[in-house]
């Protein structure tokens, strides 16, 4: 449950690259985190896998409220399907 006196100011975002591949995560700056990653500077798993290609976000959220919808997006697996075939969630 979101804590309304905590600045929702984190983003969920999943990312998509051409092989198919889906990677979730947040960050303050959805832009900036997506030039990091196809630059080779984000998280190791999206390094030398690129491009990337930004196909949901979610948010502003508070901290603790974007990792637990972290966590959810990465065990559902009937979400991230529908994702990756172009469909709305």
């Amino acid at each position: 449950m979101a804590d309304d006196s905590l600045p929702a100011d984190f983003f969920v975002y999943v990312l998509r690259n051409d092989a198919g591949t889906t990677y979730t995560g947040i960050a303050k700056d959805v832009d900036a985190r997506l030039a990091a990653h196809n630059d080779g500077n984000g998280a190791k798993f999206t390094r030398g896998r690129g491009p990337w290609a930004v196909i949901h976000t979610e948010g502003p959220l508070p901290h603790g409220d974007a990792l637990r919808r972290e966590t959810a997006i990465k065990r559902d697996r009937v979400f991230k399907a529908k994702l990756k075939a172009g469909g709305r969630v």
